[in-house]
């Protein structure tokens, strides 16, 4: 079970397996990085890191510190930590938010992006108008300290579409990832909500010029499909790819096909690595 200790007094948690190009995964908002397992196949592929946010998982827990420059700090710190010269970031959602805010720390370090159920800010205004309104997340942060583990289960089970999940895959679900994965520190799921509620990341899209595959569900109603479109439109290298009939975690409700897609796009843009 492998830790990095940061220069901030920090400790991350993250699994490595396999070999090959290395592919780094981080989870998103509250979760962990045992979300990921149902993309361990992807090890016979690649060396596939799975890192646990600061907060979440396995990692240290501190008091404050959870904007995204802190996140972004962190997986440069696994970066060099483990040596990595060059390697993709595959991020979910917060997730996602991390690597884009880490790509320009890591220059040439940083291959490949692949964004799922992105987006640059998480909150609607009146000329951003693809997010979900404010009250949202201040509604979500309310039933957080009214009931934790309740407000953490309703917001899993909305990552999810109506008919999204056969009976399979959600059992599958509840018995490998949901009764498995470690809940946040609550500090750090309301201070990281905080972060999600009030950053924007537009400004950094033309600066990252890596190839980017931005995997979104249409259906999703955590982060409009619009907005992973607008990431798609505006990352100089970026392409947009849509999965039907799926929500906020196509990974988790179409594994194979994501993985597929990953696998596909990495061995085009990193082939030679």
């Amino acid at each position: 079970m492998p830790f990095l200790q940061t220069d901030h007094n920090l400790t991350i948690h993250y699994d490595d397996q396999g070999d090959g190009f290395p592919l780094v995964l981080v989870h998103g908002w509250a979760m962990e990085g045992g979300i990921w397992a149902f993309q361990r196949p992807l090890a016979s592929s690649f060396r596939l890191i799975v890192v646990d946010l600061r907060g979440h998982g396995r990692s240290t827990a501190p008091a404050d510190g959870y904007g995204l420059a802190d996140f972004a700090t962190d997986l440069v710190a696994l970066f060099d930590g483990l040596g990595l010269e060059r390697a993709a970031i595959v991020g979910w959602s917060l997730g996602a938010q991390a690597a884009l805010e880490a790509a320009p720390l890591l220059g040439n370090r940083l291959a490949a992006l692949v964004l799922v159920g992105a987006t640059p800010r998480f909150s609607a205004t009146e000329e951003w108008l693809h997010g979900l309104p404010a009250t949202e997340c201040r509604g979500l942060g309310l039933r957080l300290r009214r009931s934790f583990d309740a407000a953490l289960d309703g917001f899993f089970h909305s990552m999810f579409s109506e008919g999204e999940l056969s009976g399979e895959s959600e059992r599958l679900i509840g018995q490998e990832i949901a009764a498995s994965c470690r809940r946040p520190a609550a500090t750090a799921a309301q201070a990281a909500l905080v972060t999600l509620a009030g950053s924007d990341q537009r400004h950094l899209l033309e600066k990252i010029r890596v190839p980017a595959l931005v995997i979104h569900g249409d259906r999703d109603a955590i982060c409009p499909p619009e907005a992973g479109a607008h990431l798609a439109d505006h990352l100089p290298l970026g392409r947009f790819l849509l999965f039907a009939g799926t929500g906020h975690a196509p990974f988790l409700s179409r594994p194979r096909e994501f993985n597929s897609e990953v696998t596909r796009f990495l061995r085009e843009v990193a082939g030679d690595d």
